[in-house]
């Protein structure tokens, strides 16, 4: 079974909450509370995004954590990298040297790499707002905006 670890799991729920709410600035309380992740792990999650260039982090009385580009353009492949590390399913096709001792014999080399360049071009294609399912504005009629704005 390939599965990504709770951390990441946890970072793209945070990131979902934030696309939620582009351009506004959340704290890592209010982030961890509303995303249901202990607070000590939110904290260590948005370092490593902050780190990754995902979100900035801004000090202040209105500061917070804020998605760093528009979610429409981050991609599942950068937040798994950022958070887990570079996307190989064997030990053998992950950048460095491996852990296998079949490495330089092994025929099926070639093709992992195949297959995991075929699931990093994937995640690459799905983006943030995807998965929080929002849609960028700007491709958007009129009338939906105005149908998703809030009632006055």
């Amino acid at each position: 079974m390939i599965r990504l670890s709770r951390l990441c799991d946890y970072g793209v729920a945070m990131l979902t909450h934030l696309a939620g709410q582009e351009g506004r600035q959340a704290s890592a309380a209010e982030i961890a509370e509303a995303t249901g992740v202990p607070p000590a792990t939110a904290a260590k999650i948005l370092k490593a995004l902050v780190r990754a260039g995902i979100l900035a982090s801004h000090r202040g009385v209105l500061g917070g954590y804020g998605l760093a580009r528009p979610a429409a353009v981050i991609t599942v492949a950068e937040i798994i990298e950022a958070l887990d590390g570079p996307i190989a399913l064997t030990a053998c096709i992950e950048e460095g040297a491996g852990d296998c001792g079949l490495e330089a014999l092994c025929p099926a080399r070639a093709n992992w790499q195949r297959v995991n360049e075929a699931i990093r071009r994937a995640l690459s294609e799905i983006t943030l707002a995807d998965m929080a399912g929002t849609v960028p504005a700007a491709f958007l009629t009129p009338e939906e905006r105005a149908a998703m704005s809030p009632a006055r």
